[in-house]
């Protein structure tokens, strides 16, 4: 990038004009705040906009640089500027997993439900990605969207079970999240299943998971699971007690508990759980094709390999 010498400002008003990545943009991604703070009070415009967009409030999210977002917000910069692929300050902040710099951005008025476009999800997918349930206990409480929907991921509780992450997924059952939500008919509960994780599926059963439903292969999720294993176990018990539901009162219900809790005392690995007792078939939307082997990643929409 070009260098900027002192004798030629790089500033031209808040006007967001395109320049090369500038000291501004490098001070705040290095976290240097001395430094940031200096060209700030010798007139440096905190708005400018390098290559695809980026600001350096951009930057110093991404690097969960708290004190650097700080000091560009006390000195105006724009909470929610998009870079090139539509993604703001916040996007970024959460998928760094920074609650100090996520809790500043909201402090300062950012949006947690922008518009989302092809190319960008929402700040609560981001948090999802990046793993910190704090980050997405904050986001709920501004009331984000539990069922914004990105045309690669599906629902934050998809991304939470995708990225095997437990504690985001209790924390976006527990405030409403539709656990039946469907990506190409792809349910949360075929990504635990596919992560082999019993206590993910347990807790999304006892949420109402259905264990029957079928994904845009034709496949329920025991089907992803390992044979003989205790994810596999799990859920072909869950199955077993859904094929006599007639035996069950509706979950939910005081009775549906007591039931539940007497007809499920001698199982070890799903004691205290309920069984599914409405397997109906979750809304299906048909969108873009993806390949089996994907596994979530905050910095690209699909990485090769086994789901982690």
């Amino acid at each position: 990038a070009m260098e900027i010498e002192n004798s030629r400002p790089y500033f031209f008003g808040d006007i967001g004009c395109w320049s090369e990545r500038t000291e501004v943009h490098r001070a705040a991604s290095q976290g240097h705040a001395a430094q940031l703070q200096h060209l700030i009070q010798s007139g440096a415009s905190v708005n400018m906009v390098a290559v695809d967009s980026i600001t350096p409030l951009h930057e110093a999210c991404v690097r969960g640089q708290a004190e650097c977002v700080q000091l560009l917000l006390e000195a105006g910069a724009q909470v929610d500027a998009r870079n090139v692929d539509g993604s703001t300050p916040l996007c970024d902040a959460c998928s760094a997993g920074s609650l100090e710099c996520v809790r500043l951005l909201l402090e300062h008025g950012a949006k947690a439900n922008t518009a989302l476009t092809s190319r960008t999800a929402s700040p609560l997918h981001e948090a999802c990605m990046g793993g910190n349930a704090d980050c997405v206990k904050l986001l709920i409480a501004v009331d984000a969207g539990l069922e914004a929907y990105d045309l690669y991921y599906g629902t934050p509780l998809h991304v939470a079970c995708a990225n095997d992450d437990i504690n985001c997924v209790k924390v976006l059952l527990n405030a409403g999240a539709k656990v039946n939500a469907a990506r190409l008919h792809e349910t949360p509960l075929h990504h635990a299943a596919k992560n082999m994780r019993v206590e993910m599926i347990e807790i999304l059963v006892e949420f109402g998971a259905n264990v029957y439903a079928r994904d845009q292969h034709n496949r329920k999720p025991v089907y992803y699971t390992t044979p003989g294993s205790p994810s596999a176990g799990c859920l072909s018990f869950y199955e077993s007690k859904s094929r006599s539901s007639d035996r069950f009162p509706r979950m939910g219900s005081p009775a549906a508990l007591q039931v539940g809790a007497e007809e499920l005392a001698g199982s070890p690995s799903s004691k205290g759980h309920r069984p599914t007792t409405d397997p109906q078939t979750p809304h299906q939307i048909p969108l873009l094709p993806v390949s089996p082997g994907y596994r979530f990643s905050t910095k690209s929409r699909f990485t090769s390999g086994n789901p982690s």
